[in-house]
């Protein structure tokens, strides 16, 4: 049987959306109620995969070292806490430097993560708080939940363990 997994944006779902870009460790804060969030999806079987744009470093605001750092701070303090992230993709262009496939809406890292650890895209999920976050699930065949910026995704967690949400054959 493949994997399921939920996907997260980043900035907005898993820490604090500042309104500006977040690539220094000391400005980078989890949000309310996150940590008990994932264990609860990490504990129902979920593999938990980070998915977020980065348009920062080709908009020369910050670095793919910066973006790096933010993502060892998150893994670190997550791991101590017990939950895993199976992977972390980021999309580093901007979109006044022309189209790329990676950036969401487009599904293309989805679709990677996808592939990469054999998940089934009927039985998983992604938690984003822009249309983009849905709109790039929806295209790799993932069920999206759109939360508002720095919002509690509890109520999210609790469709998603639902017996509902996860029997594939069962619609939200």
């Amino acid at each position: 049987m493949q994997n399921k997994a939920v996907f997260l944006d980043r900035d907005g779902v898993i820490n604090r959306e500042t309104g500006d870009f977040v690539y220094e460790t000391d400005k980078f804060s989890f949000n309310p109620g996150i940590f008990d969030s994932l264990l609860r999806l990490q504990e129902n079987g979920f593999m938990l995969i980070v998915i977020t744009n980065q348009s920062g470093v080709s908009a020369g605001r910050y670095t793919h070292k910066h973006v790096g750092r933010i993502h060892a701070k998150m893994i670190e303090e997550l791991s101590s806490r017990g939950i895993f992230i199976s992977a972390v993709y980021y999309c580093p262009h901007h979109p006044s430097t022309g189209k790329c496939l990676c950036r969401k809406p487009k599904s293309l890292l989805v679709e990677k993560a996808s592939a990469r650890f054999d998940i089934d895209p009927s039985r998983s999920f992604m938690i984003g708080d822009r249309e983009r976050d849905t709109e790039a699930a929806s295209g790799a065949g993932v069920k999206g939940f759109l939360i508002n910026s720095n919002a509690p995704i509890d109520w999210c967690v609790d469709i998603i363990v639902s017996e509902k949400a996860t029997d594939s054959k069962s619609p939200l």
